[in-house]
């Protein structure tokens, strides 16, 4: 398990403090990213660098793109073509392929020579790469194509849902998001349609993709919701919707900005200019042009001071209080400012 660290700003740089606002990693940085699995990317001579949570950096090859590690690897772009690297920096294999995601039970999806398929941590085709495209495994799934049509194959390779959708991604429990003709709805593990395809894509928004249980759905210019076992579990009825944190999501009516519970119930009365979503117990919202955080009675418990508030994660909220970043404990003291 890795200690959380927090990106700060200073003087125009980026270094890291732990919890406690202590300083980690000294702001020298003019990009940095954020921690993920105990790594970080860092940017020098406009290309990417690896940093660890001791803010050691593995400078063996820069690299035009990182991935996040998963299963140890993570991939990474040389040039145009991809290859993964282990958690010293090496480059354990080769850059060779014109796509590659990330390893999910111990396979990752990987394109060579305009076919796609899977490879195992050594490098080596797993499921041939006789596909269009391919996505992530989970439980013994993924999605991939075949003559423009997406289906669901095992790890032998052999389809155990037929190709027959626009589009496919992998499962998040026993639900995937399918696309036909410009629309996305659900399926279950054998193939069934659980939620036809009727929601449409809204730019800036995840679709298909659970938060909490629940995926936001757009349709017919109103936000509902969709659960993960495969029901709309709240009709498309609010002027604009959030993602599900801790039970609630935000949603605005006539303007203003409340929370429903997962029945589609208000639980909170929509009374807020702006909100934001559940996390650690507490949820920013807009007042009067500041920002402040409630709990999940709806009550302010840090008023409404800062310029912008972001979600509370690991115990600590970003703020920005006259122009400077800062880090807020649920206390709402401060532990961390920007000089």
């Amino acid at each position: 398990m890795h200690s959380t660290l927090f990106k700060i700003r200073q003087n125009g740089y980026f270094g890291f403090i732990n919890a406690e606002g202590e300083l980690v990693i000294e702001p020298q940085y003019l990009e940095a990213g954020a921690f993920q699995n105990g790594f970080t990317t860092v940017r020098l001579n406009g290309l990417l660098a690896l940093m660890d949570v001791l803010g050691r950096l593995y400078i063996k090859r820069l690299y035009r793109a990182v991935g996040p590690f998963n299963e140890g690897l993570a991939r990474v772009q040389v040039a145009q073509l991809w290859g993964f690297v282990d958690q010293r920096g090496n480059e354990v294999i080769a850059p060779v392929f014109e796509h590659a995601g990330e390893f999910y039970e111990q396979l990752a999806p990987a394109t060579f020579e305009g076919g796609a398929g899977f490879i195992n941590h050594d490098g080596q085709f797993s499921i041939k790469p006789v596909f269009d495209r391919t996505g992530n495994f989970s439980n013994g799934l993924a999605p991939a194509s075949s003559d423009g049509l997406w289906g669901f194959v095992d790890k032998t390779g052999t389809y155990r849902i037929e190709p027959q959708w626009d589009g496919a991604s992998p499962f998040q429990g026993q639900s995937a998001l399918i696309i036909r003709d410009g629309r996305w709805g659900l399926c279950n593990r054998a193939g069934e349609e659980t939620v036809a395809p009727q929601f449409e894509f809204v730019k800036g928004h995840s679709h298909g993709e659970f938060f909490d249980g629940m995926a936001l759905a757009f349709r017919d210019g109103k936000y509902g919701f969709v659960s993960q076992d495969g029901n709309i579990a709240v009709e498309p009825l609010f002027d604009l919707a959030g993602d599900f944190g801790e039970g609630l999501a935000l949603v605005e009516i006539n303007g203003a900005y409340g929370y429903i519970d997962k029945a589609g119930k208000l639980a909170i009365m929509p009374k807020f200019e702006d909100a934001g979503v559940f996390s650690d117990g507490l949820a920013q919202v807009s007042a009067d042009g500041r920002w402040g955080y409630i709990n999940p009675d709806g009550q302010i418990v840090i008023p409404p001071t800062f310029q912008s508030a972001s979600p509370f994660r690991d115990g600590l909220a970003l703020t920005v209080l006259d122009g400077k970043w800062q880090y807020i404990n649920r206390k709402g003291e401060l532990v961390w400012r920007e000089r």
